[in-house]
C-alpha cells in the first residue's frame, strides 16, 4: 500500500497565492504566523501524519474500536498516536493563548486538520470534535466554565463531543426530549443521544458532553433548547477528576465506515451538568459548533479526495495493462486515456475544493480580526454563503472521487485489502452527518440566497465580474478557455439567484426542489473561480517558480474548466426548469407494483 504523502506545494500554494496567508499574519493577534511559521508547522504536521497516522488508518478500520461493559478500546496504536498528538501540542493550534493555546488563524489550522483526516480520517474525528466543543465554550460559557475546561480541552489531556440527535429526533432539534432539571448551581440530566461521536473512548481520562436539554419551563420547539456541559468525571474545585458522573455509553454502532472511531450511544441517567450561557438559547449557542463542525466535514470531504487519489495515482503507475493505443506493447494504465481522464477528474476537484476551503478559512480570519468593521461584516457574509458550499459540494465530490478511485483499481479496487474501498466507505458519512447535503442546500437557498435577496451572493457575482477583467488582460490561451467557462459558469449561478429570489415566496416546492443542483453550481462555480486565480498566478511566477508545479497547475486548471466546469448551464436548467416532475407522481404510484 502507498503511503499518504501530504501535498504541500499545492497547500502552501493556495496559502499564498489564494487565500493570502500573508495579509491574514497582518491581522491584530495574527502576527506570529508568518509564512514562515506556516511553513514550519506544515512540514511537522506532514511528518505527523504520514509516520503516526497513516500506518493505523488500515489496521484501525480493520479492527474496529470495542465496546465493553461501558467502557471502548480503541484500535491498536490510536491512544498511543493520540499520545503523541497532546505532547506535539496539536490541539492547541487554533485556541486562544489565554487558554494555552497558540492562537494561530484558520488559514494555518485548515491545512493541517486536511492531513490529519487524510492520514487518519477516523483518528481526525476526535481533534475534530474536541475543537467544536472548546469554541462553544469559548465563546457562550462563564468565566468560571472557561476556567474549569478550556485549559485541558485546550491542551488535549480532555476530549469534547457534541450530543445532539436523539432516537425520535434526527435534524430536527424541535423534537429533543432529554431534560435538565434545576439543583442548586447545576441540572441533573437526563435523557439518552445517538450518534456521538467519540462519546467514550480509551485516550483521555475525562470526556466533555456538550448536551442539548430542556429545562422544565422551557417553550416547545427550538426555542426551548438549551446547551449543558455534562462531563465524563465531575471536577473539583482544585481541577482534579471527582466521581464519575451517570453519563454512559450504552453501546456503539457498526457501521459501513470509519470503523476505528467509536459512534456511543449515550445515556444520561440524572447526571450533574452545567449551564452555558442562557437557558433556552441553545441552539444558536449549538450552531457555533454547527458551523464549525460543517466546515471541518467539508474539510473531510477534500482530505479523503486527496487520499483516494493519491493512492489510485501510485496503483495507476504501478499496474501494467492493456497496450499503448498509440502503439508498442503494455504500458501502465495510467497511459491509457480513460484512466487519465479520471485521474484528472480526482486531482483538479481536489484542488479546486482545497483551494475554496481555504480562502473560506481566511476569511473567517479576517472576518474576526481585521480593523475595519465593514471588511469584517463582508468576509463574515461570505463565510456564510460559503459554508453550506464547503460542506456540501465537497462532501460529495469527496464521495465522487473516492468512487473514481476504487474504478482506477478496477476489480482490485472491490477488494479490500488494496485500501481502496475504504475511503469510499469512510467517505460515505460526510454527506449525512452535521446536517445532510440536503439541509446544506435548503440552507443556502433559504436562509443564504431567498431571505437576503441574494444580495451576499449577488455581491460576490459582482467579484467575478471585476475578476473576469484581470483574466482578460492574459495572452495565455489556456487562461482565455478558463475564463470563457468561469463567465458561463457565472452566469448560470446569476440566472438560478434570479429564479430563487423571484419564486421563494411564491412556489417555495419548486424553489427547493433545485436547491442541491442548485448548490452543486455554486460549488463547482466557486472552485473555478479559484482554479481561475490559479491559473493566473501560476502564469505569473513561470519564470522564478517551481515549473513543473505550475505548468501542471495551469493544465489542471484547464481540464476543470474543460470538463467540470460545462456542468454549470446544465445545472443552472435543472434549478430554473427541471422542478416539476419533482413532486408530481402520487406517493402511492412511486412504486409500479
Amino acid at each position: 500500500m502507498s503511503a499518504y504523502v501530504a501535498p504541500l506545494k499545492d497547500m502552501k500554494f493556495a496559502m499564498r497565492e489564494l487565500a493570502g496567508l500573508a495579509e491574514v499574519g497582518q491581522l491584530p493577534g495574527y502576527e506570529e504566523a508568518t509564512i514562515e511559521t506556516a511553513d514550519a508547522i506544515l512540514e511537522e504536521a506532514s511528518r505527523f501524519a504520514t509516520q503516526v497516522l497513516d500506518p493505523l488508518n488500515f489496521s484501525g478500520d480493520q479492527e474496529g474500536s470495542k465496546w465493553h461493559d461501558g467502557s471502548v478500546t480503541t484500535p491498536k496504536g490510536f491512544k498511543e498516536a493520540y499520545r503523541k498528538y497532546v505532547e506535539g501540542g496539536w490541539g492547541a493550534l487554533p485556541v486562544s493563548s489565554a487558554f494555552g493555546g497558540q492562537g494561530l488563524p484558520r488559514i494555518v489550522a485548515t491545512p493541517v486538520e486536511e492531513m490529519w483526516c487524510s492520514g487518519n480520517m477516523s483518528f481526525s474525528l476526535c481533534p475534530m470534535l474536541t475543537q467544536g466543543a472548546l469554541h462553544a465554550i469559548e465563546l457562550c460559557g462563564s468565566e468560571h466554565l472557561r476556567s474549569t475546561f478550556l485549559p485541558k480541552m485546550a491542551s488535549g489531556e480532555w476530549t469534547g463531543t457534541m450530543n445532539l440527535t436523539e432516537p425520535q429526533a434526527g435534524s430536527d432539534l424541535a423534537l429533543v426530549r432529554t431534560r435538565a432539571v434545576p439543583e442548586g448551581d447545576h441540572y441533573r440530566i437526563t435523557g439518552q443521544k445517538i450518534f456521538i461521536t467519540y462519546g467514550e473512548h480509551d485516550f483521555t481520562d475525562n470526556i466533555v458532553h456538550l448536551v442539548l436539554a430542556r429545562t422544565p419551563d422551557a417553550p416547545e420547539g427550538v426555542k426551548g433548547i438549551s446547551l449543558f456541559i455534562v462531563p465524563k468525571f465531575r471536577v473539583n474545585a482544585d481541577g482534579s477528576l471527582g466521581q464519575r458522573n451517570e453519563a454512559r455509553c450504552a453501546s456503539i454502532e457498526h457501521k459501513l465506515g470509519i470503523h476505528a472511531s467509536p459512534t456511543a450511544v449515550m445515556v444520561f441517567e440524572s447526571a450533574l451538568g452545567y449551564l452555558v450561557g442562557e437557558e433556552n438559547k441553545g441552539l444558536a449557542y449549538m450552531f457555533i459548533m454547527m458551523n464549525a463542525a460543517r466546515f471541518a466535514v467539508g474539510l473531510e470531504g477534500v482530505s479523503i479526495a486527496e487520499r483516494a487519489f493519491q493512492r489510485a495515482l501510485a496503483y495507476a503507475k504501478e499496474r501494467v495493462q492493456g497496450r499503448d493505443l498509440a502503439g508498442g506493447g503494455s504500458v501502465p494504465i495510467i497511459r491509457h486515456p480513460d484512466v487519465r481522464r479520471m485521474l484528472m477528474l480526482m486531482k483538479s476537484q481536489t484542488e479546486a475544493m482545497r483551494a475554496l476551503a481555504y480562502v473560506v478559512a481566511a476569511a473567517m480570519d479576517v472576518g474576526a480580526r481585521h480593523p475595519d468593521a465593514k471588511l469584517r461584516q463582508q468576509n463574515q457574509a461570505f463565510v456564510d454563503l460559503m459554508i453550506p458550499v464547503v460542506k456540501g459540494w465537497s462532501t460529495e465530490t469527496g464521495i465522487e472521487v473516492a468512487s473514481l478511485g476504487v474504478q482506477v483499481h478496477g476489480g482490485m479496487g472491490f477488494i479490500e485489502e488494496t485500501g481502496a474501498a475504504q475511503h469510499l466507505r469512510d467517505a460515505r458519512i460526510t454527506t449525512i452527518y452535521e446536517g445532510t447535503t440536503g439541509i446544506q442546500a435548503n440552507d443556502l437557498v433559504g436562509r443564504k440566497i431567498a431571505r437576503e435577496g441574494g444580495a451576499t451572493a449577488k455581491a460576490w457575482l459582482a467579484h467575478l465580474e471585476a475578476f473576469d477583467g484581470e483574466l482578460a488582460k492574459s495572452g495565455n490561451a489556456d487562461v482565455q478557455a478558463i475564463r470563457a467557462a468561469l463567465a458561463a459558469g457565472a452566469k448560470a449561478v446569476a440566472e438560478s439567484v434570479d429564479y430563487i429570489v423571484a419564486n421563494a415566496g411564491k412556489d417555495v416546492m419548486a424553489t427547493f426542489a433545485g436547491a442541491v443542483p442548485f448548490l452543486k453550481l455554486m460549488g463547482i462555480v466557486a472552485g473555478g473561480w479559484q482554479m481561475a486565480r490559479a491559473a493566473l498566478a501560476a502564469e505569473k511566477n513561470l519564470g522564478s517558480g517551481d515549473r513543473a508545479f505550475l505548468e501542471a497547475k495551469l493544465a489542471t486548471a484547464r481540464f476543470y474548466a474543460d470538463q467540470v466546469m460545462v456542468q454549470a448551464p446544465g445545472l443552472r436548467d435543472t434549478v430554473v426548469k427541471g422542478s416539476a416532475a419533482v413532486m408530481t407522481v402520487p406517493d402511492d404510484a412511486m412504486l409500479a407494483a
